[in-house]
């Protein structure tokens, strides 16, 4: 049985450390950070996850607004909102909350955003220095992974590493991360041949594939640390049943909400991998985390702080 490598603790003490610089900032100087996002459409989880960056943020004193667009926005109508933000002051950090509806040209409206107020990391400029290795902003996922795998002593440079899944938003910035921390990467995704062969040679696994329990115990070296980036909903009893066995948090889920949240990898891979973090209460904290890091370092260089 290996052990759940939680990062709620972590993203906590994160959260406090920002907090309190915030504070200082508002004693001394009456300024604070201000983070805009902008959600364009009716994305469930996307205004389920902005709605929860939005309440850290005032827990912070960050000040947060979310600026809600329709689906019908228009391309010219979204980048005029967008460089308004730029030149907006008392906006360190703009948040444009992927995926935007197909309409749109993600590159085209990213490379919109001035790069010193991307703090989730994703303008090309962003991704140019960290595969470049120089100073900016890193994806907010990718970087709660690296800090927990810090936090828990599990050291990168020299060990095999295999990600699945090479999205911008976690697996292409994380594999650039590793990279730069001297751990050797094997990036993979849906089309990789013998993928659980592969993933078995791994030291650390990360799965960020977006299928439900996709990553099985025949996917894991003996020992491996193992991180879970999936969030996927499951309604059906009898799978909850199979996954968590008589589990009495996933069935309080299943009453109060009709649905409880599940991984890329299969909860019975805890039984053979020395980590495993938890779905919810592993990554996900952190993501947010690292936001709220990454406006206040914006708000800091801004001002020359």
């Amino acid at each position: 049985m290996g052990n759940w490598m939680e990062g709620r603790t972590l993203a906590k003490q994160i959260r406090e450390k920002v907090g309190s610089e915030v504070s200082q900032f508002l004693k001394n100087k009456n300024q604070s950070p201000g983070l805009a996002g902008i959600l364009v459409g009716e994305n469930k989880a996307s205004k389920i996850y902005l709605g929860i960056k939005e309440k850290h943020s005032r827990r912070l004193n960050i000040r947060s607004e979310i600026i809600h667009l329709p689906e019908t926005t228009e391309a010219a109508s979204l980048k005029s909102k967008i460089q308004e933000l730029n030149q907006r002051e008392d906006v360190d950090g703009i948040l444009i909350q992927l995926p935007l509806p197909s309409s749109f040209d993600t590159h085209d409206i990213l490379t919109t955003m001035k790069p010193e107020k991307d703090v989730d990391g994703f303008h090309p400029f962003s991704l140019g220095n960290l595969l470049m290795d120089e100073e900016g902003f890193r994806p907010c996922t990718p970087l709660g992974i690296m800090e927990l795998l810090k936090y828990y002593n599990i050291p990168i440079e020299g060990q095999k590493v295999v990600v699945i899944g090479r999205s911008l938003i976690v697996g292409k910035p994380l594999a650039s991360l590793i990279t730069n921390d001297n751990g050797t990467v094997t990036l993979c995704h849906s089309r990789t041949k013998e993928l659980s062969r592969v993933a078995a040679e791994a030291d650390i696994l990360v799965a960020a594939i977006g299928r439900g329990a996709y990553v099985t115990p025949e996917f894991v070296k003996e020992g491996a640390v193992v991180v879970d980036v999936g969030q996927n909903s499951i309604s059906d009893k009898e799978k909850v049943k199979e996954y968590f066995g008589d589990n009495e948090k996933r069935e309080r889920d299943l009453e109060k909400k009709g649905y409880t949240l599940i991984g890329d990898v299969h909860p019975q891979v805890i039984h053979k991998a020395r980590y495993l973090t938890p779905v919810p209460g592993g990554v996900g904290p952190l993501t947010v985390a690292m936001l709220m890091k990454n406006t206040l370092e914006s708000f800091k260089k801004r001002r020359g702080l």
